[in-house]
Order: C-alpha cells, then sequence, then structure tokens
C-alpha cells in the first residue's frame, strides 16, 4: 500500500523480491560444489532472463547508463550491467564460506579506517548501493580489531538473506534492522563497543518536500537523498567514512575508503550545516566511483524520478533550528544489494 505523499521513489519497496527459494538454494548448492568459474556459467543465464523478462529494471537500468555513459546504453551494455549485479551476489557465497582466496582485494584508503580505529569509539562507514558491500564487511572479519555491523532494511531481500545465512549462521548476529524501535539504541550500543556500523544510504521512501532528505544533483539531474544516516552520527558524535567496494572484473574487487565527516566535535548549532556539507561530498563520491565503474550501480528504479522535470526544483534549504532537525530525523530504508 503506498502511502500519501510518496513518490516513484519509493518503487524500490513496494516491488515484490524477484527471487524463488528452491531456485536460490540450488544455486548456491551448485556454486559451493562446481566452483566459481562453473557457477559463472550459470549466472550469465540467469542475467539473461532478467533483462528479457524484467521490462522496468531492463528500463532503469538504460537510463542510468545512459547518464553515466553519456550515450545510449544498448542491449550489451544492459546486460553487462545486470550481469555485474548477479556477480557481486553469487561471490558473496563464497565471500560468506571464508574463501577469500578466489579473490584479489584491493583496499585504497584504508588509512582513514584504522584512523577512526584508533579513537576507540566506533564510527559510521556510508556507502551505496555501488558494488559489494559483502567485500567491504570481509575486511571486517579478516582483521581481529575491525568489527562491522550492519543497518540494513531486511525485508525486500529476505530470500536471499536467508540462503546466505545458511553459508555463514553467524553473519546474522552482524545485522542492526532499521525501522525499530531499538534499532538507534543497538547502533549506539556497538559504536561504544568499538564497531563500525555500515549503512547504505542512497535510498528513501520520503516525498520531495520531507524535510528529511535533500535533492542534489548527481550524474547531471537532481535526486533526493535521505538526510537520515548523517544526522544520526551527528547526534552520535561520531566519524563518518565512504565505503564501496567496486567489481572490476574477473576476480577483483577495489574497496575505496574516503572522509566524509567528523561530528565528534561539531556544536549542537552548526550540526545542520556540517550535515549538508557531508552529504554533498557523498553525493559527489558516488557520482565519483560510478564514473569510475558504471556499470556497479545497482539501483533498478527510477532514481532520479523522472530527472528532466525535476531539474527546476529548487532544493530545500538547510534547518539552522536543531531541535526541529532531531524531531525530523528518519531513519533510511536500506536494502542490502
Amino acid at each position: 500500500m503506498k502511502l500519501p505523499g510518496t513518490t516513484a521513489r519509493a518503487a524500490w519497496a513496494e516491488r515484490e523480491e524477484r527471487s524463488n527459494p528452491t531456485l536460490l538454494r540450488i544455486m548456491t548448492w551448485l556454486s559451493l560444489r562446481l566452483g566459481r568459474p562453473l557457477g559463472r556459467v550459470v549466472l550469465r543465464g540467469i542475467a539473461a532472463y532478467f533483462m528479457l523478462c524484467s521490462p522496468q529494471v531492463r528500463e532503469a537500468s538504460r537510463d542510468y547508463l545512459g547518464r553515466v555513459l553519456g550515450r545510449p546504453a544498448g542491449w550489451r551494455e544492459v546486460y553487462r550491467h545486470m550481469l555485474t549485479f548477479g556477480t557481486t551476489i553469487h561471490d558473496r557465497i563464497y565471500l560468506l564460506s571464508g574463501r577469500f582466496d578466489l579473490f584479489d582485494i584491493r583496499v585504497h584508503g584504508g588509512e582513514h579506517v584504522l584512523a577512526a580505529l584508533a579513537q576507540g569509539d566506533g564510527a559510521f562507514l556510508l556507502g551505496g548501493h555501488l558494488g559489494s558491500f559483502e567485500v567491504v564487511r570481509t575486511i571486517g572479519r579478516t582483521l581481529p580489531e575491525l568489527r562491522v555491523a550492519v543497518m540494513m532494511y531486511e525485508e525486500n531481500a529476505r530470500n536471499i538473506n536467508a540462503i546466505l545465512e545458511t553459508v555463514n549462521p553467524a553473519a546474522k548476529a552482524n545485522v542492526i534492522s532499521l525501522g525499530r524501535a531499538d534499532s538507534m539504541l543497538k547502533a549506539s550500543e556497538s559504536l561504544d563497543d568499538g564497531c563500525m556500523i555500515g549503512m547504505l544510504a542512497d535510498r528513501t521512501l520520503l516525498s520531495e518536500d520531507s524535510d528529511s532528505l535533500e535533492r542534489l544533483p548527481f550524474l547531471g539531474a537532481p535526486a533526493a537523498f535521505p538526510l537520515g544516516p548523517l544526522r544520526m552520527a551527528a547526534m552520535l558524535r561520531r566519524p563518518v567514512i565512504f565505503m564501496t567496494g567496486l567489481y572490476r572484473g574477473g576476480n577483483r574487487y577495489d574497496v575505496h575508503f574516503d572522509t566524509l565527516a567528523d561530528f565528534t566535535a561539531v556544536p549542537r548549532s552548526e550540526r545542520s550545516e556540517a550535515v549538508h556539507a557531508a552529504l554533498v561530498r557523498y553525493v559527489a563520491l558516488l557520482e565519483k566511483h560510478c564514473r569510475a565503474a558504471p556499470y556497479n550501480w545497482f539501483n533498478y528504479f527510477d532514481f532520479w524520478q523522472g530527472g528532466k522535470a525535476a531539474v527546476a526544483a529548487a532544493p530545500p534549504r538547510v534547518k539552522r533550528d536543531d531541535e526541529k532537525s532531531r524531531a525530523a530525523l528518519r531513519l533510511p530504508v536500506v536494502e542490502e544489494s
């Protein structure tokens, strides 16, 4: 059921998960026994099926690729886009089962994470539906001093998450569900324990005129981004680090970390401005990595809400009253890609 005032931006959450539990179990079983090379052969057929049988997903892919590539996208580009997404999901099976030896994972900007760890108070790792978050979590499982908990909305990926949990049941313990009364309390407790909190913060269910989101230029047209994750970090006075794990073909992933903001010493009166500045930087980094690895963007819906028509829409002013900002805090709705 669509809430009053919501826009096409909510379409991703209203769409049913296109996955069959039985087929997922079969694919997981085959992948673990046949190995990654043979599993990828089956994956090509699955990508072709979704390209042919999912017109909305296909059109969203073509729209995004046209923006990031600067030219109309054909069938080959759309197929590659869907195959890249399928590859990151497929590789999660091996990453969760501890088969790190199968991958060439290169870390860029790891010093930002080490600096945050040295402070001992935890930090937020803020990403988007760009590349593989599982690769980022893998780093947390290979370094004893780095522990990563994930804040996410699980409903839209229930089937695939349930199957992947059978590969590694311990992964479930590292998830903090969004949308619950105790979500922020659990996040605060994890941070106090020196944990990193990972969030994918590029989707929202909120309407355009909500003061819990802001429209910023992204790949040539305004798009809405939630303020909730950064407001949470500001309220909890924590550093924020941008993260993404980009699939680069073959068995290679590039994991990037960049400093977004440090709210540990930001006065309450300056929080709104600091959150706005951090969001601007977040969107700029998102665009930078989209252009560097264009087939890694996994938002298969009308992210721009028709983009061209939205160009004339003025972005909302940043609120200066921090009490109003506190009251307007919303947690983003996040689906793990």
